[in-house]
């Protein structure tokens, strides 16, 4: 996955026409982008968390990897667009479809697919620099990890109604996280670790 990623983002790149201009700021419309998708995934709510008790699990969230006081921005942007794309794919099955109203599932998706987007310009420019590649291919294995572990559950709980809420908390949960990072990066640009 971590060789192919780098082929991906080319290939949106060269689709993705204008993009190219924009540098490695993200524009203030990620951040309320990021805050509807938030909305959207609080509104897909459909069975009850209490009634869900018994299906919860801890998926092992790598908050060391989201709170951004040790990544350098190139490493911040590729958790990011890690973080966005393993939400998108996990949203965008045929499983997920039967599970969701379609209405609001497709405000997620494309929500997160203006996100991604946003973060194309400044991954490309992050993994243009070899040493920086590595490193962040790193990071982002551990997030990949943790979506691996949600779709092995999605699997072992049969896509139930539970399952499927117990997860749709969780992404909220890290999605929630990833936007405290997403802030940082507007504000502080490259300086992470300041409050």
């Amino acid at each position: 996955m971590a060789l192919l990623l780098p082929l991906l983002t080319a290939l949106v790149m060269c689709s993705c026409g204008p993009l190219g201009s924009l540098g490695c700021d993200l524009p203030m419309k990620h951040g309320l982008l990021s805050r509807k998708t938030l909305v959207v995934l609080r509104q897909m709510r459909r069975v009850s968390t209490s009634l869900c008790l018994e299906d919860r699990n801890d998926f092992g969230f790598p908050r060391e990897m989201v709170n951004g006081r040790q990544l350098q921005k190139a490493q911040a942007v590729s958790v990011l667009h890690e973080m966005l794309q393993e939400i998108f794919n996990l949203f965008h099955t045929q499983r997920s479809s039967a599970a969701w109203d379609t209405t609001l599932l497709v405000k997620l998706r494309t929500g997160l697919h203006q996100q991604l987007e946003h973060l194309e310009t400044c991954l490309e420019q992050a993994m243009a620099d070899e040493d920086s590649a590595r490193v962040i291919d790193n990071a982002t294995l551990a997030l990949w990890r943790y979506f691996w572990r949600i779709r092995l559950y999605l699997r072992e709980k049969n896509y139930s109604d539970c399952a499927w809420e117990i997860v749709r908390v969780e992404v909220m949960s890290s999605f929630s996280s990833s936007t405290n990072l997403q802030g940082k990066l507007r504000s502080k640009d490259g300086d992470l670790g300041s409050p």
